[in-house]
């Protein structure tokens, strides 16, 4: 299987291509250098493939490269975090 992560900034979310077809999707609402993500899908047929936690991965990396900072209100990316630490820098923290 072949795994592809794009931004898809005009639709606010990064979107996971597997062997070319669309398997899922994490959207977050833009807040300057800050994406707080709201919510990550992966199609059913796509499930219990390692998809999602790729997608996040790959995000994650691309907003590091970025230089930009999370807000992880979805579910699912919040537990990614939390159980990959290496990642835990790029949570915004209000002051």
């Amino acid at each position: 299987m072949n795994f592809l992560v794009e931004e898809n900034p005009a639709e606010h979310r990064f979107e996971i291509l597997v062997d070319n077809a669309l398997a899922g999707f994490t959207a977050y609402l833009p807040r300057g250098g800050v994406r707080v993500f709201t919510h990550t899908e992966v199609r059913p047929e796509f499930q219990d493939m390692g998809v999602g936690g790729a997608l996040i991965r790959a995000t994650l990396d691309q907003v590091r490269e970025q230089g930009g900072r999370v807000v992880p209100q979805c579910p699912f990316v919040r537990a990614f975090i939390e159980r990959h630490p290496e990642y835990a820098d790029l949570v915004f923290e209000p002051a």
